[in-house]
C-alpha cells in the first residue's frame, strides 16, 4: 500500500462515483503515457476511441496501436488542430471524456481542442497533457520552463472555458532517472556506472507506468477530482539517488562506481538548448537540486492525492520494478566497468553516456 500527505479525507463514506463509465478518447496512445493509459481505459471495459494523426508512423507505433485495436480499441483518425473536425468527432461518437497526452511539440494544439470541447458541451472531464510536475508550482531553467508554460496556458483557457478537468500530477517515472535522454521508455538502469545528481540526497516519487494509467481511469469516474490538480505521492516510492543506487546494486549483485552530475553541469547541459535532451536536463535540475517534487504541502482546495483517495488500491514499489529490469537483463552482457570514475566534469558525463536512457518527468 502507499502512504499519504494529502489534507483530502480517505474516508470510504466520501466515495462517491459517477454512476457510468462514458466513451472515452484518447490522443496520444502510441507515446509512454499515453499507451498505458489506454491500456487501462480499455482493461477498465470503457469504449475507448484513439485519435490517431494520418501518415507513415513507426514500427514500433504501429505495434502499440495494433496492440491496442486487437484489445477493443477504435480508431478515429485526424489532428487536435483541425476544430471543426473535432467537433464532429466529439459530436457522432458521444465522446464524455477526452484525454490528451500528446507529446511537447503539440502542447499548444490543444487549445484548438478546448475550443471545439466547449462547442460541443457534452464532453464530461477533460484531462489535458500534463503527467509530470504540478506545473503550477514547478519552476525549471529554460527550456523547460517554455514547456511549463505551454501547459499553464491550456490549464488558464480550459479553466476560462468552464470545461471539468482533472490535472495529473504524477511526477517521476518508475526507471532510472538519466538526465540527457529525450523521452521515457522501457529503458535498462544502468549496468557501468551511476550518474548521482548533487549529492544525491533529493528524493522524488516514482510511479509505474502501468500506475499512472489504472489510477488516471479512476480518477475520471471520481467526482472529487472534478477541476482538481490529482497528485500521485506513494510514500513507498518516495526515494533519492543514492537509495536507488543501493536498490539497484542490491538487485544486480555488484557495486557500480558513480560519476557526480553537479548542478552547473546539468545546468550547462540545459543552456546547450539541444532539444529535447536539454529539457530534460532542466527538468532533471529541478527535481534533484531544487527538489520540485517535495518542496511543496498540498494546501490548495484544489489538490488531492491519489493515496488518500484510493487507500486500498496498491502502488507497484520502485523494488518490484527494479525486479523487471533485471529479467530483462538476464541476457544481456554487462558493459565493462569504467575505471576511476572520479570526476564531475561535463566532458566525463557525455563520455559515459549509455546508449539508452530515460526521462522523469515532463
Amino acid at each position: 500500500m502507499c502512504g499519504s500527505n494529502s489534507t483530502s479525507s480517505s474516508s470510504a463514506s466520501n466515495v462517491v462515483t459517477e454512476a457510468a463509465a462514458g466513451r472515452t478518447m484518447i490522443i496520444g496512445s502510441m507515446g509512454f503515457i499515453g499507451r498505458f493509459v489506454a491500456e487501462a481505459s480499455l482493461g477498465s471495459g470503457r469504449p475507448t476511441y484513439l485519435l490517431v494523426q494520418s501518415g507513415p508512423t513507426s514500427p514500433s507505433k504501429a505495434a502499440i496501436l495494433k496492440s491496442l485495436q486487437d484489445k477493443g480499441a477504435i480508431i478515429i483518425h485526424g489532428s487536435i488542430g483541425n476544430r471543426e473536425l473535432m467537433e464532429k468527432v466529439l459530436r457522432e461518437h458521444k465522446i464524455e471524456v477526452v484525454i490528451s497526452a500528446v507529446g511537447g511539440d503539440r502542447i499548444l494544439d490543444q487549445l484548438v481542442l478546448v475550443d471545439a470541447i466547449k462547442a460541443v458541451g457534452t464532453v464530461k472531464r477533460f484531462l489535458p497533457s500534463e503527467f509530470g510536475h504540478d506545473i503550477d508550482r514547478a519552476d525549471p531553467v529554460e527550456p523547460g520552463l517554455t514547456m511549463y508554460k505551454e501547459k499553464r496556458e491550456v490549464r488558464r483557457w480550459t479553466e476560462a472555458a468552464g470545461i471539468p478537468y482533472t490535472y495529473i500530477c504524477c511526477n517521476s517515472i518508475a526507471a532510472w532517472p538519466y538526465h540527457d535522454n529525450t523521452h521515457p521508455a522501457d529503458v535498462l538502469p544502468p549496468l557501468d556506472l551511476f550518474h548521482i545528481y548533487g549529492d544525491g540526497s533529493v528524493k522524488a516519487y516514482f510511479v509505474a507506468g502501468t500506475d499512472i494509467g489504472k489510477f488516471t481511469i479512476k480518477a475520471i469516474d471520481d467526482v472529487r477530482t472534478i477541476n482538481k490538480s490529482l497528485h500521485f505521492q506513494p510514500s513507498c516510492n518516495l526515494l533519492n539517488i543514492n537509495e536507488l543506487a543501493s536498490l539497484w546494486e542490491k538487485k544486480i549483485m555488484r557495486t557500480l562506481p558513480k560519476v557526480i552530475v553537479s548542478e552547473d553541469d546539468l545546468l550547462s547541459a540545459a543552456k546547450d538548448m539541444i532539444i529535447p535532451q536539454s529539457i530534460v536536463a532542466s527538468l532533471t535540475h529541478d527535481i534533484f537540486i531544487k527538489g520540485c517534487q517535495v518542496n511543496y504541502s498540498l494546501d490548495k482546495n484544489t489538490d488531492v492525492e491519489v493515496c488518500s483517495l484510493y487507500p486500498d488500491t496498491p502502488f507497484r514499489t520502485m523494488e518490484e520494478c527494479f525486479d523487471d529490469f533485471v529479467t530483462r537483463i538476464n541476457h544481456v552482457e554487462a558493459p565493462k566497468v569504467v575505471e576511476n570514475p572520479i570526476t564531475s566534469t561535463k566532458d566525463a558525463i557525455i563520455s559515459s553516456k549509455p546508449e539508452s536512457l530515460a526521462i522523469t518527468a515532463a
